[in-house]
């Protein structure tokens, strides 16, 4: 039996098969950059086939907002605002955390499409599923 289970594992790790299919990423920083930097490891995820899911806190909310495009970085002379929304076009689910609206004063129609306001509860059920690998940022 353990010879089985060991020749399986080796023919799914040889067929490139065994990855995590569903990322979380949580982007808070109010650096571009790192911003930046989660954004593309989603959309590197994305393009692997893999389910992203993107939670903006804090700061990082300003990036979902109509209107405030952010610096452009380097190499490709985009904002976060422009990656942001390349990975809602690629199909990444990105929600803003429960707390960022009520405390700027913001609503809803202030949102670039495709970001939605977070339910905690639902986040926190997603997080707790197997198979969810989380960054933060």
């Amino acid at each position: 039996m353990k010879h089985l289970i060991a020749l399986g594992t080796a023919a799914l790790l040889a067929t490139g098969t065994v990855h995590a299919e569903e990322l979380f990423v949580n982007i808070h920083s109010g650096s571009a950059m790192a911003q930046g930097a989660g954004l593309v490891l989603a959309g590197q995820a994305l393009e692997q086939k893999a389910s992203v899911r993107v939670l903006l806190c804090d700061a990082a909310g300003d990036m979902a907002v109509v209107g405030k495009e952010g610096p452009k970085l380097k190499p490709r002379d985009v904002s976060t605002q422009q990656m942001l929304q390349g990975v809602i076009k690629a199909g990444a689910k990105v929600e803003l955390c429960a707390l960022y609206l009520p405390n700027t004063g913001l609503k809803p129609t202030d949102l670039i499409p495709g970001v939605t306001p977070a339910k905690p509860a639902d986040v926190a059920a997603h997080l707790l599923k197997p198979g969810v690998n989380s960054l933060a940022f």
